[in-house]
């Protein structure tokens, strides 16, 4: 049998690529659940890392002011959201917020440099509304949140605009192809991590509020409501892929691979993953969708609607958002409690 040189050089180039791969860094799995069931967290080296890097980025917070004084509704024009607190603690607040968000233009992203009361700007309407979520997000979904809360700063991380935002997507355009309308399938898109199922997991349950089903309750279901089609089973595990890929954790964080379906035999996370999705409705539903006719057109998804809220938004990759450090504790004024809804 004859060697053939090219195979030969081409098999000790693989092996030379190999062995400078790390193949052999070390993952650390935590149990999660039922021993015997695999429900474990697993790390690798590089989480860490992320978590790092992200901390290392928060602000420093900006020193307390005591209290007392006037109040900031007294001495400011045009205050609708946060006019109790007092003068010094507002301005405090004022100033970490554009540290959180637009630390380059400053209070003029916002505001009229002339007269800090003028609405005109988009971007302050936007932010009072934003102001209001935060009071709604710590003080009502304390069951996702605890007490570790969210800030501007969870979401925006020093930008203007949220890094993990989405619309609503028309797809890919297939009327010249052969192949035509494929029902929202195989076209791989990071929104269900680069998987072949639909595109568009967030318009029927971080949007509407469709079941999140895979299997019927019941054994052979004779009414449709009982019967979740194969779409809307594959739509629950592009939801699945996404909230997995968001917070850079695998299906055994939440279920019990055994029956996955099965409540009793869960971890918490996964109530608290529930609650997370129905507060996500909520930014989406009472907040963002609103806010259509104040954004510019810019600022709007290629169908006309406003960036939306997922679980990307706050996690960035990471199951705790920053890491789990709370910047909460240094503005308890953004603790609530949740003001009530007004629609713009």
């Amino acid at each position: 049998m004859r060697c053939n040189p090219c195979s030969s050089i081409l098999m000790l180039a693989a092996l030379l690529t190999m062995a400078g791969c790390d193949q052999y860094s070390p993952v650390e799995s935590t149990q999660q659940g039922f021993r015997g069931t695999a429900m474990v967290e697993l790390a690798e080296p590089g989480d860490d890392d992320l978590a790092a890097a992200v901390q290392a980025a928060i602000p420093a917070a900006l020193p307390q002011v005591p209290p007392g004084g006037p109040k900031a509704g007294d001495v400011y024009k045009n205050v609708k959201v946060l006019g109790h607190l007092d003068a010094g603690q507002f301005g405090r607040l004022m100033a970490s917020i554009t540290a959180w968000v637009a630390p380059k233009e400053g209070c003029a992203y916002c505001h009229e440099a002339a007269n800090f009361a003028d609405d005109s700007k988009y971007t302050k309407v936007v932010s009072r509304r934003m102001i209001e979520m935060t009071l709604a997000i710590n003080g009502g979904w304390k069951d996702h949140v605890g007490e570790t809360g969210v800030t501007c700063y969870t979401c925006h991380g020093g930008q203007h605009i949220p890094a993990n935002l989405w619309s609503r997507d028309p797809g890919p355009d297939r009327r010249s192809r052969f192949d035509g309308n494929q029902d929202g399938q195989n076209s791989p898109v990071r929104s269900v991590g680069l998987s072949s199922l639909p595109f568009d997991p967030y318009t029927p349950f971080l949007l509407g509020a469709s079941e999140i089903r895979v299997n019927a309750p019941q054994a052979l279901p004779t009414e449709p409501a009982h019967a979740p089609d194969i779409l809307s089973a594959e739509r629950t595990y592009g939801l699945m892929m996404h909230m997995s890929d968001s917070l850079g954790v695998n299906c055994t964080f939440c279920h019990n691979s055994r029956a996955f379906a099965v409540w009793e035999e869960s971890n918490p996370q996964r109530a608290t993953a529930w609650h997370g999705i129905r507060m996500v409705r909520q930014i989406n539903t009472d907040y963002m969708e609103p806010l259509a006719s104040v954004f510019p057109e810019n600022r709007l998804g290629p169908l006309g609607d406003p960036l939306k809220a997922n679980c990307s938004t706050c996690h960035q990759g990471l199951n705790k958002p920053l890491g789990g450090v709370s910047m909460l504790k240094d503005h308890p004024e953004l603790g609530g409690p949740a003001p009530a809804v007004v629609k713009e």
